[in-house]
């Protein structure tokens, strides 16, 4: 059955052992440390998924929920490549029968596939993300509609794969972390059928993409309040870095990019054609705000006993523990295209203009009028600046950098378009700058 076995494939010309010089986070910590009986292990990082403010709309529940923490395993996990073997295509299933054998299946024609094996490799925790709620996925990973709901049950067709992509870290300093688009399944197999874009490397070796791909943008600067968004690659399945196809499912791989890596970076965007995730370092997120930053923010701000400019009524943000209901009776209101902040009103509607349209009494400008909430989620934050803007037009509030640089950034939608969006909800941004300065009134007294 085996007509070649090429032992070569675990050499360091594979991108597996490519980037020895590449830096990962970094935490302190002494080489080969362990977690000591009552102590946290080590946290290589975590992943945050955009759209859910800190919680699912069905609430976080084990492997389901909006944000993951990577740590180190008690015991290593990891594969690499180890010999690839050439061997006639219907065969594949019986080679593919031993399940504690990882593997990967090139499948080229009816008559021929490439199967490459996986050896376990003691210096690496492998974490995988999916549809899945098998075992093997750690991270179950649904679509994000706007909002911050998800697509679930029989009727929702889902864009993400079950087995999605995998992340490689590695357990000594420093903790280096590595995506790779697919996952292993139950069989410990990684498929890729006729249809799926894959290729021969110039070095002999077998690479290819996913039907929807997985997406990663670096962002320029870090994750920090200098940041700019990066460009979106494609990561393909040995974890080397591609220019985007024409379109997700196109069978024509991007150009390959020499210059970039898979290590993800504090602010790291990954994208599963369906929901859009976050990598936050360790030491990136010491530089976000916590929970208990955010609510001594929102009781500053009602402590200023903000006012409503016409019906004189004194406004405050309610507490995250109501959760987001109805809007509360002294909840702020913002007309989203100048950034005047009221109570509620019924008044000053421009049905002509459309259902939400109102015009501002302060000055006359018309568009959405709609409640603020205050973003929960600390790791989407830039920095522990003050509520100052509201995404437009779902009014959630944030720093001015967190808001600058998420509406400056294009998130994956669809097959081939690119649209900003609240990291808090999803809603796609609208208007000139995607976000708005709010101007409150003090209190008259």
């Amino acid at each position: 059955m085996v007509l070649e076995g090429n032992p070569e494939v675990g050499s360091p010309r594979t991108s597996d052992l490519q980037h020895p010089g590449d830096k990962g986070s970094c935490i302190l910590s002494s080489p080969g440390e362990e977690a000591l009986p009552g102590e946290e292990p080590i946290k290589y990082g975590e992943l945050i998924v955009l759209g859910y403010n800190g919680c699912l709309s069905s609430g976080d529940k084990g492997r389901r929920r909006s944000r993951l923490a990577l740590s180190r395993r008690p015991h290593a996990n990891g594969v690499k490549p180890d010999v690839m073997h050439h061997i006639s295509t219907p065969l594949v299933s019986k080679a593919l029968s031993n399940r504690g054998q990882h593997s990967i299946s090139y499948t080229l024609s009816r008559s021929h596939s490439v199967i490459v094996e996986y050896t376990h490799d003691s210096d690496k925790d492998m974490f995988q993300i999916g549809r899945s709620t098998e075992n093997m996925i750690d991270f179950v990973v649904t679509d994000t509609s706007p909002g911050g709901g998800t697509t679930e049950g029989p009727s929702a067709q889902s864009t993400i794969s079950r087995y999605a992509c995998r992340i490689l870290c590695d357990r000594r300093p420093p903790y280096t972390a590595r995506i790779y688009a697919a996952g292993f399944d139950a069989s410990s197999n990684i498929f890729l059928g006729e249809r799926a874009a894959k290729w021969r490397t110039p070095d002999g070796l077998m690479d290819g993409l996913t039907t929807n791909g997985v997406l990663v943008m670096h962002p320029a600067g870090g994750f920090s309040e200098d940041s700019a968004p990066g460009v979106w690659r494609e990561i393909s399945v040995c974890g080397n870095v591609y220019e985007l196809r024409d379109s997700r499912s196109a069978q024509q791989r991007g150009k390959l990019v020499e210059n970039e890596s898979n290590v993800l970076q504090d602010g790291s965007l990954i994208d599963l054609c369906g929901a859009t995730l976050l990598w936050r370092t360790p030491a990136g997120l010491l530089r976000a705000p916590t929970l208990k930053q955010l609510e001594a923010q929102r009781q500053e701000a009602n402590a200023a006993r903000p006012q409503c400019p016409v019906g004189l009524s004194t406004l405050a943000f309610p507490s995250p523990a109501r959760g987001r209901t109805a809007p509360d009776k002294q909840q702020p209101w913002v007309y989203v295209r100048c950034g005047h902040v009221h109570g509620y009103h019924g008044w000053g509607c421009r049905r002509e203009r459309g259902p939400q349209e109102r015009e501002c009494p302060l000055c006359r400008l018309v568009g959405p009028y709609v409640p603020l909430w205050l973003g929960q989620e600390a790791g989407l934050c830039l920095d522990p600046g003050p509520p100052s803007h509201a995404f437009a037009p779902c009014g959630h509030v944030c720093s001015e950098k967190t808001a600058r640089y998420w509406a400056q950034t294009p998130l994956p939608h669809g097959t081939h378009a690119f649209h900003a969006a609240c990291p808090f909800c999803g809603a796609w941004l609208t208007g000139e700058l995607g976000c708005v300065r709010l101007i409150f009134q003090g209190p008259l007294d």
